[in-house]
């Protein structure tokens, strides 16, 4: 059954969801990608489509060919190229979802629960008080539910339980372990010394290394990223490709109990 005519052309109702379906895609695609070199390479091989679908259309046999080729070897590097956004947008596919959302499935999974996590915060947050205020800079990864193994293995293993005294210690900018991201899951030290992966996005203006890569490592993982800036003393986090800047310690609590253990601030 036909919804309308436009000339020799027959809409169909599938026609108009599949125009929608097409459209929202693309949205998603240009989000994940804008402000960012991979937008101007995306943009560029949408150019070189729409010229081939013309270059068909024309009859232009051997040009037809020739970019065949390229637009089916280009589809291969477009893969290469977005491997990152691709990734984001795979992640945020799986969060949304409802079954990685399940408290059921979660126990099943085995994923720790409020009360195995909720004694992480207080060292932690009673550290980047005093490196704030002593203007140390330091990268403190908090892990969530994805597994941070590929991160853990780049630093030095230290395994430790949590400390304020151990993390001042390791953020120390005389110690040869300040350099890179200390990572905590399970309720411990795992590493230091960390390498995060870098952000290359321009949302946020120009941001410093340390703030780049607890961007790049929200972008990537589901762990929450706290950078204490060493030029200013600022507390910033990162959340699922957000930067909060320039927040107190006792905010920086309140938001990492409600993202890591769903626990929102109770009323007096």
């Amino acid at each position: 059954m036909f919804l309308f005519e436009i000339g020799f052309l027959n809409i169909e109702w599938v026609d108009v969801l599949d125009i929608f379906l097409v459209a929202f895609l693309l949205f998603q695609i240009y989000y994940l990608v804008r402000g960012s070199l991979a937008s101007r390479v995306f943009l560029g091989y949408f150019l070189i489509y729409l010229f081939y679908l013309i270059v068909r259309a024309i009859g232009l046999e051997l040009l037809t060919k020739i970019l065949e080729y390229f637009m089916g070897v280009g589809a291969v590097a477009l893969i290469v190229i977005f491997q990152q956004e691709i990734r984001r947008f795979l992640l945020f596919v799986g969060k949304s979802t409802a079954f990685a959302n399940n408290r059921l499935i979660g126990r099943f999974l085995r994923q720790p629960t409020p009360a195995d996590k909720i004694n992480e915060i207080k060292p932690i947050i009673e550290a980047i008080r005093a490196m704030s205020s002593e203007f140390t800079g330091g990268l403190l990864v908090i892990k969530k539910n994805d597994e941070l193994d590929k991160y853990l293995q780049t630093g030095e293993e230290v395994d430790s339980v949590l400390s304020k005294r151990l993390f001042l210690a390791l953020f120390n900018q005389y110690s040869p372990m300040n350099d890179g991201g200390v990572i905590v899951a399970d309720g411990r030290i795992k590493a230091a010394r960390c390498i995060l992966p870098v952000s290359d996005s321009d949302d946020y203006g120009n941001l410093g290394f340390r703030h780049r890569a607890a961007l790049g490592m929200s972008e990537v993982t589901d762990a929450a990223v706290i950078v204490v800036s060493e030029e200013t003393g600022r507390i910033s986090l990162a959340v699922e490709g957000d930067l909060h800047s320039n927040i107190p310690a006792s905010e920086v609590e309140e938001r990492l109990k409600k993202y890591l253990f769903e626990v929102s601030k109770t009323k007096a």
